[in-house]
């Protein structure tokens, strides 16, 4: 009864968080749904799931761990693959970011399995509040990512195919500077928060035993760099198709917005410190 409780509640809430073999909703709902609300799916509604997921299986299952983590383990590593792999192929900035979203929920289920909850005289970093900065990091700098995809116009409006970003950065090179900005830190390019925030998450497995889950985690980090960096190239150095794309003027909150996920992407890669503190101190009302 216990195994079964534990994998139709697995099948929920990795449904929730967009991990294979439960991802396939992710792409058409992140691209068919209007891109603020994208927005919160891709920080609100991944942190909330992966809240349930840490309380659900860190305490109701902690006790089961020796049950499950294997196939955390499996699930981690194909999600990650599948998440970078197919993000390659996608000609949709929206899709792309889902499937980005799919790799980081594989990265995030890396520091989940390591199950490491540190000791009082040790200064690792925990799985609770590894998870937790990199929430918070991912989610940011996701919102940064979508505020800035609302404002690439052509002559039908908001458009998302890749063709018509390129030439962005001679259109408006603070706005395709920013937006490479977020593509860094979602790769995991140090002096951004997403490097850190997959540190931590690595580091927690590593302390866990898992130093081999930590090495495929590496790898296919750098598969995904791949997609990230052809944005950067095609909207820096890839000429426009026909007048390219316009750029729509951006609200006072949607400057705010880009501005304060931009600082904070930056400002999180340089001094982590305080807000993995705070992770550290939040883990305790999770357990």
């Amino acid at each position: 009864m216990l195994l079964a409780a534990t994998a139709l509640m697995a099948v929920g809430l990795l449904f929730k968080i967009g991990a294979a073999p439960f991802h396939t909703w992710t792409p058409d709902v992140y691209q068919g749904a209007p891109t603020p609300v994208t927005a919160f799916m891709a920080a609100g509604t991944k942190a909330a799931a992966f809240m349930a997921l840490l309380r659900v299986f860190y305490v109701a299952f902690g006790g089961s761990q020796w049950d499950w983590r294997p196939t955390i383990v499996a699930i981690a590593i194909i999600t990650m693959f599948l998440g970078a792999v197919v993000s390659i192929s996608q000609t949709d900035v929206k899709r792309m970011l889902a499937y980005s979203s799919i790799a980081h929920a594989g990265f995030l289920l890396v520091g989940f399995t390591g199950v490491y909850v540190g000791v009082a005289s040790s200064d690792r970093v925990t799985s609770l509040s590894s998870i937790l900065f990199y929430l918070t990091i991912y989610g940011l700098s996701s919102i940064g990512a979508f505020a800035i995809v609302t404002l690439v116009r052509d002559s039908g409006g908001e458009t998302t195919h890749l063709s018509k970003w390129a030439g962005l950065g001679k259109k408006s090179p603070w706005l395709a500077g920013t937006f490479a900005l977020f593509m860094l830190s979602f790769a995991g390019i140090p002096l951004t928060g997403g490097f850190v925030g997959k540190w931590a998450v690595f580091s927690a497995a590593y302390s866990g035993g898992f130093w081999w889950l930590v090495v495929i985690g590496v790898l296919i980090s750098a598969l995904a760099a791949y997609f990230y960096v052809r944005v950067i190239v095609l909207m820096f150095f890839t000429e426009p198709v026909g007048d390219g794309p316009t750029v729509a003027v951006p609200s006072v909150l949607t400057t705010v917005v880009i501005v304060v996920a931009a600082v904070a992407t930056i400002g999180l890669g340089i001094i982590p410190g305080p807000v993995l503190e705070l992770a550290q101190h939040a883990g305790a009302f999770v357990r």
